[in-house]
């Protein structure tokens, strides 16, 4: 995949805690922040699902209450038979 350099300014502090980090597990300072920011879009993006459910379910709500049926059905699976 083409990558793009981008220039990141950091505090001493955060850098530090960068470099001990990419030392204990032998990984380069790239990685770790490529890592950092996938990790973090990918939790706004669980985020923007979740709502877009809730939204859903706002907009058409079930025919019935399933909840009861659903707890048994639940029950039922974590049963160790």
């Amino acid at each position: 995949m083409p990558r793009t350099q981008t220039i990141v300014q950091l505090s001493d502090d955060l850098l530090r805690e960068l470099d001990a980090r990419r030392a204990r597990e032998g990984r380069s300072r790239s990685e770790l922040i490529r890592e950092a920011i996938e990790t973090y879009l990918a939790v706004d993006r669980a985020a923007a699902i979740d709502q877009a459910i809730v939204d859903g379910y706002r907009r058409t709500p079930p025919a019935e209450d399933l909840g009861a049926e659903w707890a048994a059905r639940a029950s039922i699976v974590a049963e160790p038979w």
